[in-house]
């Protein structure tokens, strides 16, 4: 009876990863691209709304190459980029479904959907908005438009990401008498983000400052099934 009690157990838990990684994913993909479709349709290039006095804004920008507003090689890059993205997605979902398979800690299944979650979302991004929407535009009354007549304002893979969270949360200048940055403009912090890219961030953060709990647990399942099994054998005899 045991064994049969230990494989239901099993089967349940496998359900409530795969149930947590589900929710996971489709509640950050959900936030992220509600997030940006309502800037890309509200919002002209470059506007900024305070949220919070000085140091928190919605700053709309957009972001043609990595995360954080790091470009990278042009157009080329852009299409290399995009094709390395949709690559690593496809590892990650196959890495969490092998976590699930294996019963994984949930800190651990959970830090990986938050990765493949954002990294989901910025591919979104790339692979569609420059089909689905006009350019955005550096002035107002105009905004940028979802599912033109003429066509969006790029092809497939070269969408530009949107990015709208900006925390400059020190802006000041270096005193003077510092010698070749005295009196130069300091700000921190300057990268403008998404969801997504918190996402990853806080995902990549997790499994580093965990990665002994989460990685622990295979050591752990092994001695359990060579418990269990000398346990049955010594029942059989």
């Amino acid at each position: 009876m045991k064994p049969n009690s230990n494989k239901i157990d099993a089967k349940e838990g496998r359900g409530v990863r795969k149930k947590l990684a589900i929710i996971t994913v489709v509640s950050i993909l959900l936030i992220d691209q509600i997030s940006k479709v309502w800037v890309k349709t509200n919002m002209y290039l470059d506007e900024s709304i305070p949220v919070f006095r000085d140091w928190f804004f919605i700053h709309f920008i957009e972001n043609p190459g990595m995360a954080f507003g790091v470009e990278f090689g042009g157009e080329t890059g852009k299409l290399l980029l995009s094709l390395f993205r949709i690559v690593a997605i496809g590892f990650i979902a196959y890495y969490i479904v092998n976590l699930i398979k294996q019963n994984a800690p949930k800190g651990l299944i959970f830090s990986v959907a938050l990765v493949l979650a954002g990294a989901t979302g910025n591919i979104i991004d790339s692979a569609f908005y420059g089909l689905i929407f006009t350019e955005s535009p550096p002035y107002l009354p105009e905004v940028a438009t979802m599912f033109p007549p003429e066509g969006g304002y790029a092809s497939f893979l070269h969408g530009k990401v949107v990015d709208m969270l900006y925390f400059p949360l020190i802006d000041t200048h270096w005193p003077e008498w510092l010698p070749l940055i005295g009196g130069d403009r300091f700000q921190f912090f300057r990268p403008v983000f998404n969801i997504a890219d918190s996402s990853i961030t806080v995902g990549m953060a997790l499994i580093l400052i965990n990665q002994k709990k989460y990685f622990d647990h295979s050591k752990d399942k092994e001695k359990n099934e060579s418990a269990d099994e000398l346990k049955s054998d010594e029942n059989g005899e």
